[in-house]
């Protein structure tokens, strides 16, 4: 690995072992959830409405910093806003033919990627350059450092955002195992009318007033809350939130592994009470789309989730999408504090045979971050503010035709209420684990079915939970 530069030039040194490399290719039909058949999650099925008032950033180009060739392979997910991947595609194949790269990108399910990779890490062949939507910490070992690419863009746009640090930074071994470029917040969804008459008509701003509220609605309307307690991504972030607005956390601020606690038993038993008073069976067998779709439907009051599905709501029920509103995460007897919904992992595996194309392109996708902000429909934020100057602005006047227009303003102070995967301790390989089995949403799930009490689903989780700790910590992954 080269070492760092303190100029652009000499920035990626080092050839790779060129490999034939398997064309993948393929999406996965997601299962039913309420309203019936999901085909994709929160995915635009009409054209919701165009900016307005705003143009598009305007894109820039630097120079590769070496001469580059061959075929760059590109997988990544499905974006959940698909005017972003209409751009995407667009974008990476003009960058590679002004460098001479042959570029080629494949989109699949979210719920896929990881399957995927470890297939591709197994056969020693596969795709250069790979995104994922969480943390991607449990391929360490099998991926190259990123640390060139990640002092680079520091030295080029200034200090990386912390949460996008710590998701892809492992300090026991001193390695940025993904490049980490931007990040979605996870805002709460609920629908006005509903929270209104109850008593909330700006929304609930605690767990408290959403089991009140949540639970009024459910009786009064017979409209259900959405909070997965499912294998799925969407339930590891809120079962998160919801522990760490209780003070409690899966690991410390030094990769101690501290599930089994009063606090967690405590939020545990909410989430038994919220799900008894407010939701129904179906939210252990959701799905990441199930949420979204059902508040499109009109068929839930509230969800965690980011600002997809109200997009989504734009082009499909214009009277839902006016009707949702967000709030930032519920506040607990600790904190108020969210999981990102989305954060962008971007790895180079060991066997990728054009590893200096992918970590070009990665520059040069993060410097033209306002237009995947842009073309996302604000969805994705930059790990570099300073990249997206215009973001504020955006939010406080939607470009899409949001009413009333400042409805996404609030998001402007997303970065101080929400945190990594791992909090209050990094990202690394075990929680890595533990987030990809998703022992937590089952140990909600276990609770709230009446499997176990709340004390019995603590001590289980801790019981997978400890080997998995004790598993990398051996290989010096996690700190001692």
């Amino acid at each position: 690995m080269m070492a760092e530069s303190s100029a652009t030039s000499g920035f990626l040194a080092g050839r790779h072992t060129r490999r034939d490399v398997l064309r993948l290719t393929g999406t996965a039909a997601l299962g039913v959830a309420v309203g019936g058949p999901l085909a994709a999650c929160a995915s635009e099925e009409e054209t919701p409405p165009g900016p307005v008032g705003t143009q598009a950033p305007t894109e820039t180009f630097s120079e590769p910093t070496r001469k580059l060739s061959g075929d760059l392979k590109i997988l990544l997910w499905s974006h959940f806003v698909p005017s972003h991947d209409q751009w995407f595609d667009t974008f990476a194949k003009n960058w590679g033919s002004r460098v001479g790269v042959n570029v080629l990108v494949d989109h699949i399910d979210q719920a896929q990627i990881t399957t995927r990779i470890a297939a591709e890490i197994q056969a020693g062949q596969g795709h250069d350059v790979i995104e994922f939507i969480a943390p991607l910490a449990q391929f360490e070992p099998s991926v190259l450092d990123m640390r060139d690419v990640v002092d680079e863009a520091s030295r080029r746009w200034g200090t990386q955002l912390e949460l996008c640090r710590k998701s892809s930074f492992n300090p026991a071994t001193n390695k940025f195992y993904p490049y980490s470029p931007g990040w979605v917040p996870d805002p709460g969804n609920y629908r006005k009318t509903l929270w209104e008459p109850v008593g909330f008509p700006q929304g609930p701003t605690t767990w408290d007033d959403l089991l009140k509220g949540g639970a009024e609605i459910k009786k009064s309307k017979g409209v259900q809350m959405g909070l997965g307690m499912s294998q799925e991504i969407d339930s590891n972030m809120v079962g998160r939130a919801l522990l760490w607005s209780y003070g409690a956390s899966i690991q410390d601020a030094n990769e101690k592994v501290v599930i089994n606690s009063p606090e967690t038993v405590q939020a545990v038993e909410f989430m038994t009470r919220l799900f008894k008073e407010t939701m129904t069976n179906e939210v252990f067998s959701w799905t990441a789309a199930s949420n979204n779709q059902g508040l499109v439907a009109g068929k839930l009051s509230y969800i965690v989730n980011s600002i997809s599905a109200w997009r989504t709501a734009q082009g499909t029920n214009r009277v839902v999408a006016d009707d949702v509103y967000f709030v930032p995460p519920l506040k607990g007897p600790a904190q108020a504090i969210a999981a990102q919904h989305v954060l962008y992992n971007w790895i180079v595996p060991k066997h990728a045979s054009n590893a200096d194309a992918a970590k070009e392109f990665l520059l040069h996708y993060t410097a033209n971050f306002a237009s995947a902000t842009y073309h996302s429909k604000l969805y994705d934020f930059s790990a570099w503010s300073q990249l997206t100057p215009a973001l504020n602005s955006w939010l406080a006047t939607d470009p899409f035709q949001s009413n009333p227009p400042d409805k996404l303003k609030f998001l402007s102070d997303a970065t101080k209420w929400s945190t990594n995967i791992g909090y209050p301790g990094p990202a690394n390989t075990a929680e890595g684990e533990v987030f990809s089995t998703f022992i937590i949403p089952n140990m909600f799930a276990r609770a709230a079915r009446g499997q176990a009490t709340a004390q019995q689903a603590v001590a289980d989780a801790e019981a997978q939970i400890k080997p998995i700790f004790d598993k990398w910590r051996s290989r010096g992954l996690v700190g001692a």
